[in-house]
């Protein structure tokens, strides 16, 4: 199904890709859309398609949506144009101290399930959990336990699941990690670990991506509640999602803090899907903020359009007051040197 326009400013991708440097057909035929392609309140998209529909989760934190969910739950035929349908999950704790973030789904042998990070925020101490309905609109319901992790992770979030061609599911998420030996930062990094169906985990993490340079900074001279008052020069990677292109493994991840033009998109690469992944960049160079223009884009899910032509990104970036982060699609370009997002692309002011 073809994109529609939202208004009479919109984006041409025959430009984007120009901009990008490369042809058009790197990436299909696709029509023009405006950004932000949702303008309510939507951190942290997870999609999913189903069959002609795709189906977005986003962070609610502490709130609730209007029918008491967590969860802010958006439908799409197109990607350009979304319908809000209420909160996908049933909160399994009745606790307005807790805060639920970064949801994502998954569909398997007639399940759907909802992979979420939930904690509190006076010690950072978060955990995954799962929830599953008959239903891609839900609700969701927890299934009592939270996923168990091989080593302890006081701070366990950003659960990414991920089916390989052989059919076995893998799962990509973010942890601490205090050290800074052999030239890692200390902050939040990226492992993977094999699910051994899709509500436990093996318990062998291996490592993806830890922050290995300065554009990473969450904030200098951080004080760690959860980590004895100790104080870091604390470095982050967040948001793994991995996506198989010409028999190589990439996983795209959002560094930097996420309240700032820093924050940005980048990747690694691996011939396996449990690694070794290698080609940390030195910046964000799949996605990254413009200065007054686009403030800390990223978190994102990649889906293919309706057409299968294209690898798009759906992703979140501010408003321009800050109050507010809304959606965003720009379409993923394959080059030599990498992917890149042909964007952010604001619409005409």
């Amino acid at each position: 199904m073809p994109f529609r326009a939202r208004c009479c400013h919109h984006v041409s991708l025959a430009v984007l890709l120009a901009l990008a440097g490369v042809g058009r057909t790197a990436v299909g035929q696709s029509p023009p859309y405006s950004n932000p392609v949702f303008t309510g309140q939507m951190p942290d998209p997870g999609v999913l398609q189903v069959d002609d529909r795709y189906y977005a989760v986003g962070t609610t934190g502490a709130d609730r949506t209007a029918d008491g969910r967590v969860f802010r739950l958006l439908v799409s035929t197109d990607l350009a144009n979304w319908r809000e349908v209420g909160g996908a999950l049933t909160p399994p704790q009745d606790d307005a101290h807790l805060q639920y973030w970064a949801p994502e789904l998954a569909h398997y042998d007639g399940v759907y399930y909802l992979y979420y990070s939930v904690g509190t925020l006076a010690d950072l101490h978060f955990e995954i959990r799962v929830a599953t309905s008959d239903d891609p609109e839900g609700p969701y319901v927890d299934v009592g336990e939270p996923l168990r992790e091989g080593e302890d992770a006081p701070f366990f979030i950003d659960g990414h699941p991920f089916r390989d061609d052989d059919g076995q599911w893998y799962f990509f998420y973010a942890k601490d990690f205090l050290d800074d030996d052999q030239g890692y930062r200390a902050g939040t990094g990226i492992v993977v670990d094999r699910l051994i169906d899709m509500v436990r985990l093996e318990g062998r993490p291996k490592m993806v991506v830890r922050p290995r340079y300065d554009w990473t900074l969450f904030e200098a001279n951080r004080t760690m509640a959860s980590y004895g008052g100790k104080v870091f020069d604390w470095h982050t990677i967040e948001a793994p999602w991995v996506v198989r292109h010409d028999g190589k493994y990439y996983c795209f991840y959002s560094g930097s803090n996420y309240g700032t033009v820093n924050y940005g998109v980048d990747f690694v690469v691996a011939d396996r899907v449990d690694g070794p992944y290698e080609n940390q960049g030195q910046f964000a160079r799949v996605l990254r903020g413009v200065p007054n223009l686009v403030r800390g884009p990223g978190h994102h899910s990649i889906v293919r359009t309706p057409d299968g032509n294209t690898d798009m990104m759906v992703y979140h970036a501010w408003d321009d007051a800050m109050s507010k982060r809304q959606l965003w699609i720009d379409p993923v370009v394959w080059t030599p040197l990498g992917p890149r997002c042909a964007g952010p692309t604001p619409a005409a002011k």
